[in-house]
């Protein structure tokens, strides 16, 4: 019950009913007996009095939200609803009003804007941006390869982006439970936390991979700087002598790659994905730290993980610096900035290069991962995230140039002194980080520095991307069933522990000999096409059926001013025709699933490993038409009516049911695009 003063008191003008219309003067508390329907999910202020429960649901234009005061001036009307009887009260004056009932005033928030843009900058800024961009510049043209990836990141990656965080923030709920704005599609939320969940499996081991380096560097002898140890075979050669054939050359093994495969995965143990081992448990405690530090970043949230980006998120800049200087000092590192940036217009040609920038500026925003859902829907009303967005974006754009300028300065280096030309030595993914790199570093003075740092860095760009993954899963459950976890008095910490210990046996099976097997299975089906799934049908849900006018008087109410024309033709438009291209060619490109060992050979995965990738991947896909249905079949009414209401978000289900008109159902709300 609220006190006295902070009731509502105001003097009503006119009560109308379907039946009799009638006058009557007085507060509002003297109409007993009244329940509250669905309320506003923005401007609604429940108030309490005697045995009247009333809801503001549609507010004059003149209104303002500052916090958590609802300030409604001039005419409001109040619905109710008795007997099956629609009940109007229009009156007029001023309402100022705590708003306790909104989601968003019980709701914790960041402490303040910068750990908000930390965190989704440590997000979209991970792994990739060092090991894959640089590699795709290069191999794609070079400079060239700019102009499909600035054009890929202007009219597809950048509007997705910005219309995740605008969803988070404007409706302060989870990657699930938002999906009320259009209950038929509330399977891409759960579509969106699998497939964060799924990737935590593997992408936590990298991690775990970089801090087992990082543990080495305090050795007296970088173990992988020579062949003198127990796991090196006959093959194994720091260098290949000039008077040696290419033949030969071509299959001796740098030491650094027989550490990684054979010390550190001990691949040699298993010959294949159906005979892995048990877990390796040197891998298996330096795996378990990570999650240990993963917890104690995520148990109290964003008030906990918010602090822990001002480290992870901005140590890694520092250290990119570092190591570019120092790089640039050594004899062939223009060679390779060269190599890196020299423009090939050639290959703007073809279509394989333009497929590879879309792919890899969407992957590295990070759009479908239901983490700027989540993160955004900590913020405060008002929070300015079209700036936010336009920052983000420009700042992991500029982290996956700069890093190819780091990386190709030492690629440049080693290609010098091993005598080879640098398409020899050039590689992507756990390859470039966990042997080129270090083998690179190895011969310098101080290599002991140069790898800790580099180490570091990883590890610091692994963990905000692990963390958000995560904070995925944990918000978006916690929203959808936060009914649950009260009844059963569930605490957040309980569950984010019960979160990251169900990650941590999975990810297991990637700390095995066997476990290059898994990692490879999980990268390629955990989140590949189903994310691009997800992400497509966010598009189209957001920009068609919740609708473009509504969407742009959400951003209004939180900023000031409408999206203008380029968004919008981006969301309704080139953003999903762009996602459904990739999906076509990705689709179009599958095939037996291999790999190169390190050995050179290929291994080729069997046909029930491939049954197990399809099955993980159709797993979270199979969600969204599986959770369509659901809703289909809970709305009442006919088909017609089920539709609609499955359609449009639950607040409007009152006026749905009582009008013939659906706002759904008409051109403009197809068509529109511009007010």
């Amino acid at each position: 019950m609220k006190t006295r003063d902070e009731r509502l008191s105001i003097k009503m003008s006119t009560i109308t009913t379907k039946d009799q219309p009638s006058k009557r003067t007085g507060s509002l508390g003297s109409l007993p007996e009244y329940s509250e329907i669905a309320p506003s999910p923005l401007i609604s202020a429940c108030l309490e009095t005697g045995s009247c429960k009333i809801t503001v649901v549609s507010p004059s234009q003149d209104k303002s939200i500052q916090g958590d005061v609802l300030k409604c001036k001039q005419t409001t009307i109040i619905k109710m609803k008795k007997n099956n009887r629609d009940t109007e009260v229009e009156f007029t004056g001023n309402l100022v009003e705590k708003h306790e009932s909104s989601q968003a005033s019980s709701r914790i928030t960041w402490d303040n804007n910068m750990d908000f843009l930390l965190s989704i900058i440590g997000f979209a800024v991970d792994l990739a941006n060092v090991w894959r961009f640089p590699y795709l510049c290069y191999r794609n043209g070079g400079g060239a390869f700019l102009i499909p990836y600035v054009l890929m990141l202007v009219f597809g990656a950048m509007p997705l982006f910005y219309m995740e965080i605008v969803l988070g923030q404007f409706h302060s709920q989870g990657p699930i439970s938002l999906w009320k704005i259009c209950p038929i599609f509330k399977g891409v939320g759960y579509c969106a936390v699998l497939v964060a969940f799924y990737v935590s499996f593997y992408y936590n081991v990298i991690i775990g991979w970089s801090f087992y380096y990082l543990l080495q560097t305090f050795t007296r002898t970088l173990p992988w700087t020579n062949c003198n140890n127990t796991w090196n075979t006959n093959l194994c050669a720091k260098s290949c002598i000039e008077e040696q054939t290419n033949i030969t050359c071509e299959y001796l093994r740098s030491p650094s790659k027989e550490y990684f495969n054979r010390e550190v995965l001990k691949i040699q143990e298993s010959d294949g994905f159906e005979n892995l081992g048990l877990p390796i448990w040197q891998l298996t405690l330096c795996l378990m730290v990570i999650y240990i530090l993963l917890y104690l970043s995520l148990f109290k949230g964003v008030k906990s993980s918010g602090k822990v980006v001002w480290i992870t998120a901005t140590m890694p800049y520092i250290l990119l610096s570092i190591l570019l200087i120092r790089g640039l000092l050594l004899p062939g590192a223009l060679s390779g900035i060269h190599f890196y940036l020299i423009p090939n217009l050639k290959a703007l040609q073809k279509a394989s290069v333009w497929t590879e920038a879309a792919i890899q500026i969407f992957y590295s925003v990070g759009a479908g991962f239901g983490v700027h859902l989540a993160y955004a829907s900590y913020n405060k009303f008002d929070n300015n995230c079209y700036r936010d967005c336009l920052i983000t974006s420009a700042v992991n754009s500029f982290t996956s140039f700069f890093s190819g300028f780091v990386i190709f300065t030492y690629l440049g280096y080693m290609a010098k002194s091993q005598n080879k030309d640098i398409s020899k030595v050039a590689a992507q993914g756990p390859g470039l980080v966990f042997e080129v790199y270090p083998e690179a570093v190895a011969t310098l003075p101080g290599s002991h520095i140069w790898s800790f740092l580099f180490f570091i860095m990883l590890i610091m760009l692994g963990m905000d991307s692990a963390m958000g993954g995560l904070e995925c899963v944990i918000t978006g459950i916690m929203d959808e069933f936060k009914e649950t976890f009260r009844k059963y008095n569930i605490s957040r910490e309980l569950f984010t522990a019960f979160i990251v210990f169900s990650s941590f046996l999975v990810a297991l099976s990637c700390a095995t000999p066997g476990g290059l097997y898994v990692f490879n299975l999980l990268e390629n089906y955990a989140a590949g096409l189903s994310l691009l799934i997800t992400v497509f049908f966010e598009a189209v849900a957001v920009s068609w059926f919740y609708g473009l006018e509504q969407f742009s008087s959400d951003i209004k109410k939180m900023l000031g001013f409408e999206p203008n024309l380029y968004w919008k033709v981006c969301w309704k438009i080139i953003s999903p025709s762009f996602l459904f291209v990739i999906i076509v060619l990705q689709i179009s490109s599958f095939g037996p699933l291999s790999f190169e060992m390190y050995d050179k050979s290929v291994y080729t995965y069997p046909f029930s490993a491939r049954v197990i990738g399809w099955l993980l991947g159709l797993s979270s896909v199979i969600m969204i038409p599986t959770m369509a249905i659901v809703a289909l079949c809970k709305k009442p009414g006919n088909l017609k009516q089920k539709i609609a209401l499955s359609i449009s978000p639950d607040w409007e289900e009152s006026e749905i049911r009582h009008e013939s008109n659906i706002k759904r159902f008409t051109k403009r709300h197809w068509l529109y695009l511009k007010s």
